[in-house]
Parts: structure tokens; C-alpha cells; sequence
């Protein structure tokens, strides 16, 4: 067996597809077979095997445990295929392997990874032996074995424990590894590993605080007074001296790196204890601040000297995910410091040291902050790295300019901190440390750039909190600027740009005289200067310029932007521009602010030709189109508001691109550039007048019933649906007198035919999400005359659809074609609806099947106007006492499972939700109680508003008021934001006035009549209560 496995692995590893597959089928063909899993680890074991196979061994054995071990595994495939005594004997063999010492971390890794989840799943009940023999190993393991016990355990408590096991044996688990931590004959990385095991620790801690807050809190405060001095040490700790780069495995490099990961682990920790219980670190808050501080002053010299003055790869972990170089270290200690300045005693303290009476000439020389704003500007100098990046490609440096970049550096830390300093008067300060950079000379490009960085930070937070700058510092600054932007350096240059329109535009600074003037220096750059880096600043500092200048300059801006950005568009790669997504939204905002001067004044200059430029590179991004379709919106809708002539020439002019590029996109098949073209066609329609100009629909509809026809994207196909319901809305006498020169069929058979299609079974219900709106357009636009027997053949088609229909907005979508009918002829819709017959396994009358899924999806329905519509065409239903409606079953409340425990999705397949079986009456009456609002509920349900507050009663003076930072890595967070993934949570109902003002009206009616007592039975608590609080609410 173990030679079939070994090499069936070893196919896996081959580059032919077809020999891969088989061989993962023949894998999976041996889960029944018990030496299966026990041959996988035999392989994983062996130190002779060549590694790659021992890794996928064990990638073949996770699989295999997730798919087969238990039903609470979420991969759990219905495969119980091995006997507990194999599953003994795997657990057993699995553990050794990870604890073995192996001398490959990833083989470490990934058996522990496996261990974790069996454990997760079988611990304690099945393996009761698995925390006890972990921590007997842990004192008498050699540093490799120690290694592996660690990296065991830590997948243990981040992903094994309930808070009950966690509980039963925190103090002798907390114990071992404050141990490990504190040894100083233990490797600098098991003892960073075991205080990462320790700050995971908190997350099952936080979870049992709201249960058992007297016990959790007694013992998380004798652990810090223990643990506390002892990272207080850590921090202390000086790095060793910057070891040779060839030096790969040198003594000196695993010292650098050991203690730099124990030093981050560290700080990692205390971050965490003061998010999730600040009170513990409160008589240290002070100590904590200063070690800190002088911490991030003793390494601006390492930093600089491996990432400014040296190229040194930065953003490294090891194997076990622990970071160990100096960047990740700075990025915790400036995140943390963040953390402590919100503290009220460090606040304070802050505060007292650069009062009036404390200050020299009051001047802020020698204080903290003239000591923060040297680091600062330190830790936000460009480095090597960035600058090769940025100069090779200028995407990335737009991406970290407007911060939508996952890279988190020092410098964006640094950001985020200075923004949180500016309560006090760091300008003062930074204008100090900035002056002798120019003045004197003897400072570099980068430290200069670094100044300014820190500056636009300060007036982005200055100006988010309408604080007025001091018009003497402004001009101050402004100097300095100015020589930036003349600077032989492109960085300082494009710093410069950037700022200056920062700075001139800020309305408290009273520089609005010279905003034209450098408006034009900013034009001029974009055409003459030779860096791509300070061309785009000036694109981008442009926007800051048209926003602030008087409608009248910006319209004489509006020409020379348009063709400062067509030179720029000419002189590019433009095939290059579909993967520079930041760049190519910089221009498209550029461009919208300028268009936005004076939307109507584009027919007169190439505005529209550079934006459908842009528009086709930039199609197949989702921000790209967002963008251009405000821009064209606005377009649309300055030259529509203008008259029917103004409107009628925009057509004349952009129709012709439009229509042309859905042509390029069928023929290319490039499905993101007709997206493009029918979302601004759809713009068009929408916003146009009554009636549109002649000939609209000749140059439309074709295109559009062509593209519906032979499309099966669900974007493209909704958004040509909602383009032909906004000709129809604006003007139905052109499609009705419209005839199509290729097919010879009218416009309103047209219609009709592109509705039959997409109500066919062969269309998903995304591509038809929209079909419902333009049958009730045409319905209404029509009218029964019109259509003639194509009404009732036309709603029969959408009762058989609605029955086969899943999608939540394809039913709203379905169901209120029949609502918007009910507003006006109730009785009609449900006595055609009873002569509709549905086959199939949902069948029955259509009277069944609508109103089924119309009651048991309303819940559902979001937007005013069709919770509006809804509410009143089913009270207009219910006031009809229909016979028939008594006789029809629909789904009513759910059943709820008294199990405690937690069901995974494989179990949830197995065990679908549970729902009784109630009349149409009673669910009629059930889902009019649901919308109304509830008078003792808060309109607004807070998000998390306890999670970040103090826990302790006694100490919350220690926190500011003020909201904290979110903890992705804490459990409970995560739950609660990951439930916003559930649409029945996220879809949040809202209500109108006038909607619930109607709800009551009728309640209070039918309260009077004998039918709703028999209904009032069938309530639950919650829906009677509901009633009563609205009756009081009404009295009162």
C-alpha cells in the first residue's frame, strides 16, 4: 500500500493535467481503505523521502481528514471510511510526526495543521490524552522538538479549544509557556512562538468574559503581572548589530532575526491586551509609552540604514508565520503607540509636558513632539524598494498614494499615527524640524519628501475635522513647497504638486488668490515635466483645484485639463492601460471633476471622446466604470435639465460611439466593453426627456434585441433589459411605431419577444432579474387594448417562470409585476391566477404557486417603492376574504432544533431548516405584522457598540470615549462582521413614514372584523406584542 501511495503522490507532482487527475482520483479511491492515512504519514516521516512528496502527502492526508474524519468538519463529504482504531492510531502517528523535531518547518506546519483540526473536532471526548502530553513535552524537549510542540499547541488554541476546554486548562497552559517565553536558553523563535501562543490566548479569553467575568478577569490580571514585566524586558532588548547580507545562515543573521520576532511577538501581545482588556495594563500605561518611544528612536538608524540607504527585502515571515525583519517590528511599535496616545493617562501626560509654563520661549525644541516628528519623518522616507517600484511602474505608486493598497509600510503606519497626534499643535513642531532641511542643505531628497508626507497627513486630518490652520504657517510651508516642486528630485517633485494643491485649496488657509496660478504651474508640469511620477501627481492634484476654483475659472480650466490628459493618453501604451487600474481612475476623476465645471460645455471640446477612451481600456474594472458613469450621468443629466435640443445633440454625438462599441464587443466577444456600453446607454435613456429625440430607438433597439438574444452574461443582459424599460417609460409612442428593418416586426412584438426570452427556462434567473420591470412598463405603457391576448399569455408565462425562480431579486422582481396589477384590480390578478395551471414539482394553480412564493419571500423585498407596493397591493388582497386563499398551504414559522450544538454547512445539507405549514390568510397577516416597525426597538442597530469599551467597571477613565480599531483576528469580531455575509442580516429593513402610517390604518381596521380574531390565534408572541406596541404607539 505504501508503495502505491508513494507513487500516486508522485504523479500528483507531474506537469501533464491528465496524469495528475488520474492520480487524484486514484487517491481518493483508497479513502476506504485503512492503511490509507497510515501510509500517507508512514511517507510524510520519512527524512529520505524528497520533500515535495512528504508536503503533498500531507496535503492528501488534510484532504482526506476534512472530507472524511467527522460531520462537524465544514468539507465533510458523508465519508466515514476508516474505524476509531485507525483513527486512533493516525492521531497518535500524526502527533509524533509533528513533534518529532523534524528539521523541515513545513513539514512541522502542515502536520500540525492537520492535528489541529482533527483535534478541533475530537478533543477531548476522543482524545483525551492530547493537552496533557503537549505540555508534559514542553519542559523536556531539545529546541527542534520544541519547536514542533509549540507550533501544535498554537493551532490548538487558536482553531481545538471551546471556551470550556480552554478553561479546564488555561493556568497550567499559560504557565508552560510563560516558561518557554522567559528562558533565556531557549531559542529567540520558540520563545516568540510561545507568546504568540499566549496573546491567542485572549481571543478564547474575551469570548468567556461574557460569561464568567469574575473568574476571567482574576485570572488574565494575575497572568499579566506576571507576563507584564517580562515584555517590558523584551522591548528593552537592543537589536544586535545589522548582520551581512550573505551571511544566510550565519549565527549573527538567526540572532538579528530571533530578536527582532521575539520583540514583535511582544508588542503584537500588549497591543492585544490593551484592545481587549486595558485595565490590566493600566499602573504600566506610562512605563509601557516610554519604552516604546525610546524603542522606535533607537531604530530609525537600523531602519534607514537596511531600507533607505540599503535595498534589504522587507515583509518577511518564517515558516511558522512569525515576521522577523525590522519593518514588520517598526509597523507594531508605531500601531501600538497609536493605541497608547488614546489612553487618557498618556494623554495627560502628553499634555503637561509641552504646557505654556513647561516650554522655553514657547518653543517646542527638545519636547516629544519636536522628538516624535524626527521619527516620524524618519519611518515615512520612500525606500529603495518602493522608489524601484514606483519608478518602473506609476500604478503603484498611485495605489499608495490614495492608500487602496494591501502593503501596509511604516510610512502608511506612520500616517495613521501623526492623524491621531493632531490634537496637538504638531504643525509648530514639524515646520521646525522641516525649516533647516531646506535651509541648510544638508538633509536628503527623501527626508525632505518625508517632511511633506507627514504634512499632507496633518491637513487631510486637520481639514476631515474643519480645524482652521494659521495662515503665518500656511505661507511658511508654502515656501517650502514651492521649492519642492522645482526640486531635481522626481519624488520631491511630485510631493511638492501634490501638497500644493493641498495647501492652497484648504479654505481657512486664505491662499485662494493664487489657486489659478498654480492650477496653470500644475497644467504645465503635465505637459513639460519628464518624470511619469509627477505627471500623474499633477493629474491627481488637479481634482483638488477644479473642486475649489469659482464655477466661472473652472470652466476656462475645463479645455486645458481635457487636453492635458488627451496629450498624456497619446503619449501612453494605451494597451497597458487595463492592467493600471489606479492610474487609469485617476484620470477618469480628473476628467469627471473637470466635466463636472460644466457638463453641457463638452460637446465643444474632445471631453467625451478621452472619457469613451478610457471608458473601453477601463471596462473591465468595477471602480473604472463606476466612474465614468458618474461622469456621464452628470452629462446626461446637465443636458437633458437644458431642453430637448441640448439633449437631442448629446445623442447625435455619443450614440454612434455607443452603438459602435457594442458592435466591437459582439465581435471581439469582449463582453466588459458592451457592459460599458449598455450601462451608459442606460444612463442615457434614463435621464432623457419626454419624448426622446427622433430616431433614438431605430439607433437602439436593434442592438439591444440582437445583444439580449445572443448574450448569456446576467450584467449585460440586465442592464439592455432596464435600457429598453427607460425608452419605454420616456417614450412608448417611438418603440410602439418603430419597426425593425431586419425582421420586419414591430417594436411592441419586439418587446414582447425579448420578455418571452428571457422569461424562457434556458435563461438563469440573473440574466432575467430584470424582466419583471419591463413587463410591468409595457403592461402599463400598452394597456389591455393594446397587448389583446398577449396580456394574459404574457403574465401566464411570468406565473410558470416565478415558480422555477430562486434568486431573491429575480422573485421581488417576478412577484411584483402581480403587486403593481393588485395596487388597482385585486380580484382580477387572483382570478386569472386561479385558471393558470403550473406543471412540474412546484406546480399547481398559479394562484398556488405565486402567492407561495410571493408570501414567502417578501421578507425579502428591499427598496421603498417595492416594500411599498408590496404591502399595499397584499392588504388589498387580504381585504378581498377570498375563500380560496384559505385552502392554500404555505410555509409559515420555522421550527427551531433545541440542540445546543453548532451546525456546519455539511450538516446543515443533511438537516435543512424545518418550517410549519399555515394558510395564506395567516402568512398574508404574518408578513404585514413584519413590516411594521418596531416601537421599542432603536431604529438603528448599534455595530459592535460594546465590543471595544473597557471591561473593567473601576477603570474606565483609562480610554478616551472615542471609537477603537477594529480586531480582525479576535474570533467574536470576525463573527459578527462575517454575519453580515448572511443576507437575511445584511438586507436591513427600512421603513417610510408613509408606509407604516398606512400599516396601522389597516390593522386598526381589520382589528374590528371577526375574520382577524381567528387570525390573531395563529400569532406568535412576538407578532401579538408587535400589534400591541403599535396600538399604544398609535394612542399616544
Amino acid at each position: 500500500m505504501e508503495q502505491q501511495v508513494h507513487d500516486l503522490l508522485a504523479a500528483t507532482l507531474e506537469p501533464a493535467a491528465e496524469t495528475r487527475t488520474n492520480a487524484e482520483r486514484h487517491l481518493e479511491q483508497l479513502y476506504t481503505n485503512d492503511a490509507f492515512p497510515i501510509s500517507l504519514i508512514s511517507i510524510a516521516s520519512h527524512t529520505s523521502v524528497n520533500l515535495s512528496l512528504r508536503q503533498a502527502a500531507l496535503l492528501s492526508l488534510k484532504t482526506f481528514v476534512l472530507r472524511t474524519w467527522s460531520d462537524s468538519l465544514d468539507d465533510f463529504q458523508d465519508l466515514v471510511t476508516i474505524n476509531d482504531a485507525t483513527k486512533d492510531q493516525v492521531r497518535q502517528s500524526l502527533l509524533a510526526l509533528a513533534t518529532s523535531g523534524d528539521q523541515d518547518r513545513k513539514v512541522v506546519s502542515a502536520s500540525s495543521y492537520v492535528v489541529s483540526k482533527i483535534a478541533s473536532v475530537d478533543f477531548p471526548e476522543h482524545w483525551p490524552s492530547l493537552l496533557p502530553t503537549l505540555l508534559q513535552l514542553i519542559p523536556q524537549s531539545h529546541d527542534n522538538q520544541l519547536h514542533g510542540v509549540l507550533v501544535v499547541l498554537g493551532n490548538l488554541v487558536e482553531d481545538g479549544f471551546d471556551e470550556e476546554q480552554f478553561g479546564k486548562s488555561a493556568i497550567e497552559l499559560v504557565k508552560c509557556i510563560y516558561d518557554i517565553a522567559t528562558n533565556d536558553g531557549k531559542k529567540l523563535t520558540s520563545r516568540a512562538l510561545a507568546v504568540s501562543i499566549f496573546r491567542a490566548c485572549f481571543d478564547t479569553m474575551e469570548v468567556m468574559y461574557q460569561t464568567e467575568k469574575a473568574s476571567v478577569k482574576q485570572f488574565m490580571q494575575e497572568a499579566s503581572d506576571a507576563w507584564t514585566p517580562f515584555f517590558i524586558n523584551v522591548l528593552k532588548l537592543s537589536l544586535p548589530p545589522i548582520p551581512p547580507l550573505d551571511q544566510e545562515h550565519d549565527n549573527e543573521v538567526a540572532s538579528w532575526r530571533g530578536t527582532i520576532a521575539l520583540k514583535t511577538q511582544v508588542v503584537k501581545a500588549l497591543d492585544k491586551i490593551h484592545r481587549t482588556f486595558p485595565h490590566l495594563l493600566s499602573q504600566h500605561t506610562l512605563e509601557l509609552f516610554a519604552t516604546i518611544w525610546e524603542s522606535l528612536q533607537a531604530h530609525v538608524g537600523p531602519y534607514v540604514a537596511s531600507y533607505v540607504a540599503d535595498n534589504q527585502q522587507g515583509r518577511l515571515e518564517d515558516a511558522d508565520r512569525l515576521p522577523y525583519t525590522l519593518d514588520f517590528l517598526v509597523i507594531e511599535e508605531l500601531d501600538y503607540i497609536q493605541t497608547l496616545v488614546g489612553t487618557v493617562t498618556v494623554k495627560r501626560e502628553l499634555e503637561a509636558q509641552i504646557a505654556p509654563d513647561k516650554l522655553s520661549n514657547g518653543a517646542f525644541e527638545g519636547t516629544w513632539i519636536a522628538q516624535i516628528m524626527i521619527f516620524l519623518v524618519g519611518f515615512s522616507q520612500i525606500t529603495q524598494e518602493d522608489e524601484g517600484l514606483w519608478d518602473f511602474d506609476v500604478n503603484v505608486f498611485l495605489s499608495e498614494e490614495t492608500s487602496e493598497t494591501a502593503n501596509y509600510s511604516p510610512r502608511n503606519a506612520c500616517s495613521c499615527l501623526v492623524q491621531k497626534l493632531c490634537k496637538f499643535p504638531v504643525l509648530d513642531s514639524l515646520l521646525a524640524h522641516t525649516k533647516p532641511m531646506y535651509e541648510e542643505g544638508s538633509s536628503s531628497a527623501r527626508m525632505k519628501e518625508a517632511a511633506l508626507f507627514v504634512l499632507k497627513q496633518i491637513l487631510d486630518e486637520l481639514d476631515s475635522c474643519s480645524k482652521e490652520l494659521n495662515q503665518d504657517i500656511a505661507r511658511a510651508y508654502l515656501h517650502y513647497i514651492g521649492l519642492a516642486m522645482h526640486d531635481e528630485d522626481d519624488f520631491l517633485r511630485a510631493r511638492g504638486c501634490i501638497l500644493a494643491a493641498r495647501l492652497t485649496t484648504l479654505p481657512s488657509t486664505g491662499l485662494f488668490e493664487i489657486v489659478p496660478d498654480y492650477a496653470r504651474q500644475t497644467l504645465a508640469a503635465i505637459d513639460q515635466d519628464s518624470s511619469d511620477v509627477v505627471k500623474v501627481s499633477c493629474i491627481r492634484a488637479l481634482q483638488e483645484y477644479l473642486k475649489s476654483l469659482p464655477a466661472s475659472t473652472a470652466r476656462e480650466f475645463q479645455v486645458q485639463t481635457v487636453a492635458a490628459i488627451s496629450n498624456y493618453l497619446a503619449a501612453q501604451d494605451l494597451s497597458e492601460l487595463k492592467e493600471s487600474e489606479d492610474l487609469l481612475d485617476t484620470l477618469v476623476e480628473t476628467l469627471r471633476d473637470a466635466i463636472m465645471a460644466d457638463p453641457s460645455l463638452c460637446l465643444e471640446h474632445p471631453a467625451l471622446d478621452v472619457l469613451f477612451t478610457m471608458a473601453s481600456y477601463g471596462a473591465s474594472s468595477f471602480q473604472t466604470t463606476i466612474l465614468v458613469n458618474e461622469a456621464f450621468e452628470s452629462i446626461t443629466s446637465s443636458m437633458a435639465a437644458r431642453g430637448s435640443d441640448p439633449y437631442a445633440q448629446l445623442c447625435a454625438k455619443v450614440l454612434p460611439t455607443l452603438t459602435g462599441a457594442l458592435d466591437v464587443g459582439d465581435m471581439m466577444s469582449e463582453n466588459a466593453l458592451s457592459d460599458m456600453a449598455v450601462s451608459l446607454l442606460s444612463s442615457l435613456a434614463e435621464h432623457g426627456p419626454q419624448p426622446l429625440p427622433q430616431n433614438f430607438v431605430a439607433a437602439v433597439m436593434p442592438k439591444l434585441y440582437r445583444l439580449l438574444f445572443s448574450s448569456n452574461e446576467p450584467i449585460l443582459n440586465q442592464s439592455a433589459t432596464v435600457t429598453i424599460r427607460h425608452i419605454l417609460s420616456h417614450d412608448a409612442d417611438q418603440v410602439f411605431a418603430w419597426q425593425d428593418p431586419a425582421t420586419g416586426k414591430g417594436g411592441l412584438e419586439i418587446v414582447l419577444l425579448i420578455i418571452d426570452h428571457l422569461l424562457g427556462p434556458d435563461i438563469d434567473d440573473a440574466s432575467a432579474a430584470e424582466v419583471g420591470g419591463l413587463t410591468v412598463e409595457l403592461v402599463e405603457k400598452a394597456g389591455a387594448e393594446r397587448l389583446g391576448p398577449y396580456l394574459m399569455q404574457l403574465l401566464r408565462i411570468v406565473a410558470v417562470r416565478l415558480s422555477t425562480a430562486e434568486h431573491a431579486s429575480f422573485i421581488q422582481n417576478l412577484v411584483l409585476v402581480f403587486a403593481r396589477l393588485a395596487l388597482t384590480n385585486a380580484k382580477e390578478v387572483l382570478d386569472f391566477l386561479a385558471q393558470v395551471h403550473v406543471e412540474g414539482g412546484a406546480g399547481g394553480t398559479g394562484l398556488e404557486v405565486v402567492l407561495r412564493k410571493w408570501l414567502e419571500n417578501s421578507a425579502h423585498f428591499s427598496g421603498y417603492d417595492a416594500i411599498r407596493q408590496n404591502v399595499i397591493a397584499l392588504t388589498n388582497i387580504y381585504k378581498l376574504h377570498d375563500e380560496r386563499l384559505a385552502t392554500i398551504q404555505v410555509q409559515g414559522d420555522l421550527m427551531v432544533d433545541n440542540s445546543s450544538r453548532i451546525k456546519t454547512r455539511s450538516q446543515s445539507k443533511r438537516t435543512p431548516d424545518r418550517y410549519s405549514s399555515i394558510p395564506v390568510p395567516l402568512k398574508l397577516t404574518k408578513v404585514l405584522i413584519s413590516e411594521l416597525a418596531n416601537p421599542a426597538s432603536p431604529s438603528t442597530p448599534g455595530l459592535l457598540q460594546n465590543q471595544f469599551q473597557d471591561h473593567s467597571d473601576e477603570d474606565n477613565d483609562e480610554w478616551e470615549d472615542e471609537p477603537g480599531l477594529i480586531d480582525l483576528g479576535n474570533p467574536t469580531t470576525t463573527a459578527e462582521l462575517m454575519a453580515f455575509a448572511d443576507e437575511s442580516r445584511y438586507n436591513v429593513r427600512q421603513w417610510d413614514d408613509e408606509t407604516q402610517t398606512y400599516l396601522m390604518d389597516f390593522f386598526k381596521q381589520a382589528s374590528t372584523e371577526p375574520d382577524f380574531r381567528d387570525l390573531y390565534q395563529g400569532l406568535t408572541d412576538e407578532e401579538r406584542e408587535k400589534l400591541h406596541q403599535m396600538e399604544k404607539a398609535s394612542i399616544q
